[in-house]
């Protein structure tokens, strides 16, 4: 099926059927989307022709009279297993996190979850890597819906893909790699940033793995700002394989999160190891 327009792109996904073929053609969406349909496989004309872009962000008032909160901001909301979504953008636009808060351009709450050539662009917590951790699914409960906060195990696979940010851009708990992606800082008022933000549970052994993943910058980004992660709670696991960094990382690496004693229980591991790094980054 082709797509061609906002209407229609709603419309047809809400008519979807397990294995259906999206194909979105060159343009700009201006719509928020959540996928339901399992084995749904959605084809932009290329990441600079197709563009997905909402402007949601924490801060804002709902229609229920509560704000956004960050799990509500996304652009697209993927919610279904075995989905497939490749050669285009997904973008949040809302700008100015340092005053709005949080804002979303995906969250994947699916298994078996593959994006392939696509670019993410936003500021603070530009994809969420579902499912949230165990606290939060208990505290939203009623304000999330079930979809949004469901207690599974959660798979997803990025292939040649940008993904834009400023701070905690890539943050989750899913078992998530990123292979030959570029991970770029953009500016940010703040002036420091974080790439990664884990969360996951002791018993998981995957977590965050960036595999040949080059890690840019917007000129505009200065040098030693930005860190590789941060452990968004205990036992966050991230994986920095094979990676290459600009100058815009800061020497250490990693951070521990705020006054936290996560750096005794945070998993990261760096392979080449790189000289000067916090003394809790492990080695692969």
């Amino acid at each position: 099926m082709r797509i061609t327009n906002d209407s229609d792109l709603q419309e047809v996904l809400n008519q979807t059927n397990e294995g259906d073929v999206l194909e979105l053609a060159e343009g700009t969406y201006r719509i928020k989307c959540k996928i339901h349909t399992p084995g749904l496989t959605i084809r932009g004309a290329g990441a600079d022709c197709t563009k997905i872009v909402w402007d949601d962000y924490a801060k804002k008032i709902a229609s229920d009279g509560k704000e956004f909160n960050t799990f509500r901001t996304w652009t697209v909301a993927v919610v279904s297993d075995h989905v497939t979504i490749e050669d285009l953008s997904i973008i949040n636009d809302a700008g100015h996190p340092e005053l709005k808060g949080q804002e979303v351009a995906l969250t994947v709450y699916g298994d078996d979850f593959h994006m392939n050539r696509c670019r993410l662009t936003s500021t603070q917590d530009t994809i969420f890597l579902g499912p949230l951790p165990d606290d939060l699914i208990e505290r939203y409960n009623g304000f999330l819906t079930d979809d949004l906060r469901a207690d599974k195990y959660c798979r997803q696979y990025f292939r040649d893909c940008l993904i834009e940010g400023t701070v905690d851009f890539i943050f989750g708990c899913g078992d998530a790699l990123f292979e030959n992606c570029e991970i770029r800082s953009v500016y940010d008022a703040r002036d420091v940033g974080y790439a990664a933000a884990p969360a996951h549970a002791l018993s998981q052994t995957e977590g965050i793995h960036f595999l040949r993943c080059r890690f840019t910058a917007e000129d505009s980004v200065s040098d030693a700002s930005i860190y590789l992660a941060r452990p968004w709670r205990d036992y966050g696991l991230a994986v920095f394989e094979d990676c290459t960094y600009g100058p815009h990382i800061h020497p250490l690496g990693f951070d521990k999160w705020n006054d936290t004693d996560r750096d005794r229980t945070a998993r990261f591991y760096e392979d080449p190891p790189v000289a000067g790094r916090v003394p809790w980054v492990k080695h692969i």
